[in-house]
């Protein structure tokens, strides 16, 4: 099962069983967030919908038990006014903007909601990568394509020729690799910058 099957199955646990919660789905664009929605409808569907539903659209599912999912577009300025949100799941999370990014976070304050961030990488920066480097509480997980039953090592080793080394460690591997027109690794610079090398004079 992908990581988007996953969150979905996330979501629909956590409206059906939490009531008065409201679950958002958050993607660089509507079209993306869309198909994650799609996938907690099909869920919801298959389970004989436990909770009987007040209004579906193709953006919102709402339950009699006052939960909702909704649907939302990667956009800073239009998604603001959610507040004791249970769930917060950003797709694509490292295509989302630092902006977004930080202004989702405080929708989840009051209500001590979880949130969790999808994303094949994309290069050493942005708001994803940091929270994926640093020491903040998440549960980290990494899952390559090797460690996949449905990818086989045929597919794999031709999409490494087609696409080269970096760009298919990032896509398979989920490899944070360095900006492409970066003049210094930082794999690099870290090393120059070791603290447990004496200084050759003084």
């Amino acid at each position: 099962m992908g990581k988007s099957s996953v969150s979905a199955a996330l979501a629909v646990r956590v409206a059906l069983l939490r009531p008065n919660s409201p679950v958002l789905l958050l993607s660089p664009s509507q079209r993306q967030s869309g198909e994650l929605f799609r996938k907690v409808l099909n869920l919801y569907t298959a389970l004989g919908a436990p909770v009987p539903t007040v209004r579906e659209t193709a953006l919102q599912l709402e339950l009699t038990n006052g939960s909702r999912v909704l649907s939302l577009p990667g956009n800073e300025g239009t998604i603001r006014g959610f507040s004791e949100v249970a769930l917060l799941v950003i797709d694509e999370a490292a295509r989302v903007s630092d902006a977004l990014y930080y202004a989702v976070r405080p929708m989840l304050a009051v209500s001590k909601g979880r949130l969790v961030a999808l994303s094949t990488p994309l290069g050493q920066r942005g708001w994803f990568y940091d929270e994926w480097a640093g020491t903040g509480a998440w549960e980290r997980v990494r899952v390559t394509a090797d460690q996949v039953a449905r990818i086989s090592p045929e597919f794999l080793a031709e999409e490494r020729k087609a696409l080269g080394e970096r760009f298919f460690r990032q896509e398979y591997y989920a490899d944070f690799c360095a900006a492409i027109d970066a003049v210094f690794d930082p794999r690099d610079i870290a090393a120059a910058l070791a603290d447990d090398v004496k200084p050759l004079f003084g």
